[in-house]
């Protein structure tokens, strides 16, 4: 295990013995008192480690069982940890007869409160960033010597800079803007020469990537958000690692990863596994393919690597303090897999929330994996929310479409299926990530769109994210898939940018606009409870024209949009349901007071938020 903040070595009795025996990873590498699952499987690999035994005396600890693989690099040891285990250090001794081997391992006192938690829900607001395009606040971390891809900033794929630190220094203004909690895409440790900067091809699941900084940064950064209430969300992937992992080049077992070891790529038929005509070669392509050559896909099938996954994401969630997980391509996992990763989670930290992405526009498909959605196929999950892809394509192909004739049709009929969803207000409800093409220009660069796209997400009954950038006005390519468009850096994040969104200088009239108008409605819908847990209640889409309605038993808001070049007046009669006895709502976006008492008179392209 690479630096960490606990001290955990080797003792070696004699200079020979080093030779014959070493050990080169322990995972985990420490671990807590007081979890609510009592057993703990330990990773150890070393040059020849099969051939000891391993021994430990510890009040509360021991030994259950001792698997050894085919790779004699290799040993898994099941301990049993008591509910009475203390904190504290003990020793694993690994003995060859009058040789033994030491590694100090520990047990960490939790802090007060962690297992429950409380992760991210409806009351907040998601900020999305890529860290590399963030922001860097060391530039002594740009380049690691023993590491490729160095920086290189001028390269849309190559590395930037941005880092941990970059985070840290701009808490403030995350802050500022309303947003209570950071998703950063993955941090973890990614070491290929090239296109690493993403975070999706982990090479070490225990160490943070040096180039953003260390393990002790990352909880520095989960601390330092905390302290302005802002929550940290870990970008985890389950289903593939990076072709430079430390496994990759000494193979703990033949069926490690899927296929041998060998590239058999996915064909991407995500509906295959809960599709109940599908055959059982698309179904085991989807989940067994790999990504690309550079991305092995785990065999989650392997009970030594499944366990491995769901304890380093509770060693994550326990380490750093984090209030929920992003799971990325959730459904390219082994069914089986998810069922029981998410059981243990939820488990350990039953008010913690975890999103799954499944990248379908289609309800049917997305609800398939939520916590009590009844299958036809049986399929139990424990996860608590999904990413809302379908929500979300719906409202940007609806302002994206310059015909006349267009509007939100499609928006109001994805919206009627919520009754798919076991807890549709759980959804997290995006208008851009990483992956997508950026929300202005998607509209046409059309700044009353735009709005009315801000708009929706932080009405609807959701959990509201933004993508870093979105709130300046952020462009990018929109006719094929170009990510370096995506992920452009973030003006103000490094020395001697000539543009500094942070502080607001130099950028346009329009610009500054978007960014108030962001943090207005943000901060907005912070200090409304009626947002966060509101019923719902909308209207057919009709010419060009969305009205919707967020009420409680104590405070009643109207959403209406008009997409339309001209003014649109809609009769008030029709929503007398919500309306009968209101004279007036004024405006949060404008402070505008408008009349309700026959007709509501909605400008030409705009979106209001009236309070009733």
């Amino acid at each position: 295990m690479k630096k960490l903040i606990v001290t955990a070595f080797l003792l070696m009795s004699g200079a020979a013995q080093a030779q014959d025996y070493r050990i080169d990873h322990m995972e985990p590498p420490f671990w807590w008192a007081g979890m609510q699952h009592k057993n703990l499987q330990l990773m150890v690999h070393g040059k020849g480690i099969a051939a000891l035994e391993p021994a430990l005396s510890y009040p509360g600890v021991r030994i259950e069982r001792v698997t050894r693989v085919a790779n004699r690099n290799y040993l898994f040891i099941d301990l049993e940890v008591a509910a009475d285990a203390r904190p504290g250090k003990f020793d694993i001794a690994f003995k060859d007869g009058a040789k033994a081997v030491h590694y100090a391992y520990q047990l960490m006192a939790r802090e007060s409160g962690s297992a429950q938690r409380a992760g991210f829900s409806s009351k907040d607001a998601i900020y999305q960033v890529m860290p590399d395009r963030f922001a860097n606040g060391n530039p002594a971390n740009d380049s690691v010597k023993g590491m490729g891809d160095k920086l290189d900033r001028a390269n849309g794929g190559g590395r930037h800079g941005g880092d941990i630190q970059g985070i840290i220094d701009h808490l403030d203004y995350v802050a500022g803007m309303g947003f209570t909690q950071i998703w950063p895409t993955p941090l973890v440790e990614n070491d290929a020469p090239a296109y690493s900067y993403h975070g999706y091809a982990a090479t070490d699941h225990y160490r943070i990537d040096p180039r953003y900084g260390s393990n002790e940064d990352f909880r520095r950064l989960s601390t330092e958000a905390r302290k302005k209430d802002i929550g940290i969300i870990q970008d985890v992937v389950l289903s593939h690692i990076g072709s430079g992992h430390w496994w990759m080049k000494d193979m703990p077992t033949p069926d490690w990863t899927n296929h041998g070891g060998k590239f058999v790529p996915t064909r991407h038929h995500r509906v295959a596994v809960q599709d109940p005509y599908a055959s059982n070669e698309d179904k085991q392509n989807f989940t067994t393919g790999w990504f690309t050559e550079g991305m092995p896909d785990l065999n989650q099938t392997n009970p030594l690597v499944a366990n491995y996954l769901i304890q380093n994401n509770i060693w994550w969630i326990e380490y750093a303090g984090l209030s929920g997980l992003r799971i990325d391509t959730y459904g390219y996992s082994d069914g089986v897999f998810l069922t029981e990763y998410t059981r243990r989670l939820m488990a350990e930290y039953p008010n913690l929330n975890m999103v799954g992405e499944e990248w379908n526009k289609s309800p049917a498909v997305v609800s398939h994996w939520q916590k009590g959605k009844v299958n036809f196929d049986g399929y139990v999950s424990s996860l608590p929310s999904l990413m809302d892809f379908p929500m979300t394509e719906a409202m940007r192909n609806a302002l994206a479409d310059p015909s006349p004739e267009s509007g939100f049709g499609e928006v109001y009929e994805t919206l009627s299926l919520d009754y798919l969803y076991p807890n549709p207000g759980n959804l997290v409800l995006f208008e851009g990530n990483h992956d997508i093409a950026r929300l202005f220009s998607v509209v046409g660069e059309n700044y009353d769109l735009y709005k009315m796209d801000i708009a929706f997400v932080m009405t609807m009954p959701r959990v509201p994210q933004f993508y870093y950038g979105t709130e300046i006005l952020m462009t990018s390519e929109t006719k094929n898939r170009d990510d370096a468009s995506y992920r452009r850096d973030f003006p103000g994040g490094w020395a001697g940018d000539k543009i500094d969104a942070f502080s607001g200088a130099g950028l346009t009239p329009q610009q500054r606009e978007a960014q108030a108008f962001v943090r207005k409605l943000v901060n907005w819908r912070k200090a409304s409870p009626v947002i966060h847990n509101g019923k719902m209640m909308h209207y057919g889409a009709e010419d060009g024209t969305y009205v919707y309605f967020r009420y409680d038993g104590k405070k009643k808001v109207m959403v209406a949009f008009n997409k339309n070049a001209k003014p649109a007046v809609l009769p008030v009669v029709r929503f007398s349901e919500m309306l009968a006895g209101v004279a007036s709502g004024v405006d949060v976006i404008s402070g505008k007071t408008f009349s309700l008492d026959t007709a509501l008179t909605l400008p030409a392209r705009a979106v209001v938020i009236l309070e009733l």
